[in-house]
């Protein structure tokens, strides 16, 4: 017998179901099917590998962000608040791990409200107890700091640490640091690890769960049970002189490690199945990079890190933090910054080249 599948034949035959048979129906409808019940964005784990993902849109100014950013609605998932963190150490770990802290609040959201201020700050101590993120405040703050993009906090690598700090509004930020060493805890961004400001719309934000707007900045949470407070194990090592070369060019595993489903990373030399464009396709997973540091592009490849930063490149950003701690320390004349440089909130992103 032919059966008429339109929408109106399908709705001519709804209309014959008794309330239980049309619920049922629907249950197994794949159209209206639920969302994920950990909001994940459908599709999040389709990776397009010819480039990376721009929403159509080459250049982004900051009415076009601001429009696509409002196309995706903030999450209904509750925001569960954190359990306070109180920095438990002494002597040059407790004055670093306040100055890499004051660092992060201040050229990330030197202009921003106090509550902006503090959700930043809860973003850094929040990546410190993550499993996916180092142990100490002052790694957490420069990790992938010696790439030219991709370091997790944009004034870490785009230059801004070439101005010194306005004063007034450095002692306001060293002031929300200390709170949030203290335990203060911003309940607002509950167990947000990811932000960016609104005026910018980077590729992973579909990718995790946007949770609230503070200020000018989004705040994003992991997918999943890793997402929730519960998830959040890490100790505080300490050690914050010390942030390895491994860390200067790591990586965040959640945004662009290419992760699995399951949001664990997958390493180089291993093999992994996507479904591209409809098709079912196993690629190789390589970090394959030619001498002085150009990346060769094999068609059915996937690229993860960059190359590793060379000695002299590590031994420059040991310098330049070392400077940065000499300038805090000595009594030296402070220049007044830029206003631009001060009022230029970052975002925690990945590399989107």
């Amino acid at each position: 017998m032919a059966r008429n599948f339109s929408d109106r034949g399908l709705q001519r035959l709804t209309a014959d179901m008794d309330p239980a048979m049309l619920a049922l129906a629907r249950r197994h409808d794949p159209v209206l099917r639920q969302a994920d019940p950990w909001g994940r964005t459908v599709g999040w784990t389709s990776l397009d590998i010819s480039q990376l993902p721009n929403l159509g849109v080459e250049a982004t100014t900051a009415e076009s962000a601001e429009e696509i950013n409002s196309l995706r609605a903030f999450s209904k998932l509750p925001i569960r608040p954190m359990r306070p963190f109180v920095l438990k150490a002494g002597g040059q770990d407790a004055a670093r791990a306040l100055k890499c802290l004051t660092d992060a609040v201040y050229y990330e959201s030197a202009r921003e409200p106090e509550l902006g201020q503090e959700a930043v700050a809860q973003v850094v101590l929040n990546r410190v107890r993550h499993p996916a993120y180092p142990k100490s405040v002052c790694a957490v703050v420069y990790q992938g700091a010696a790439r030219p993009t991709g370091c997790q906090f944009s004034f870490t690598c785009d230059g801004s640490l070439r101005y010194a700090p306005e004063p007034a509004a450095w002692r306001r930020a060293q002031a929300v640091a200390r709170r949030a060493l203290e335990g203060h805890v911003n309940k607002t961004v509950g167990s947000a690890t990811h932000y960016h400001a609104n005026y910018v719309a980077p590729y992973w934000a579909p990718t995790l769960v946007k949770m609230k707007q503070v200020g000018l900045h989004i705040f994003y949470r992991w997918t999943g049970p890793w997402g929730e407070p519960a998830a959040f194990t890490g100790r505080y090592a300490g050690g914050e002189a010390y942030i390895s070369p491994a860390i200067l060019d790591s990586l965040d595993a959640r945004t662009n490690g290419l992760l699995d489903p399951e949001g664990q990373g997958i390493g180089a030399g291993r093999q992994v199945t996507l479904a591209v464009a409809g098709e079912v396709r196993t690629y190789n997973v390589a970090d394959a990079s030619a001498s002085g540091g150009e990346r060769t592009r094999v068609l059915g490849t996937l690229y993860a890190a960059r190359r590793k930063p060379t000695p002299e490149e590590v031994r420059e950003i040991n310098r330049s933090l070392a400077a940065m701690e000499a300038a805090q320390s000595a009594p030296a004349e402070t220049a007044a910054a830029p206003e631009a440089a001060a009022s230029a909130p970052g975002s925690v992103q990945a590399s989107q080249n």
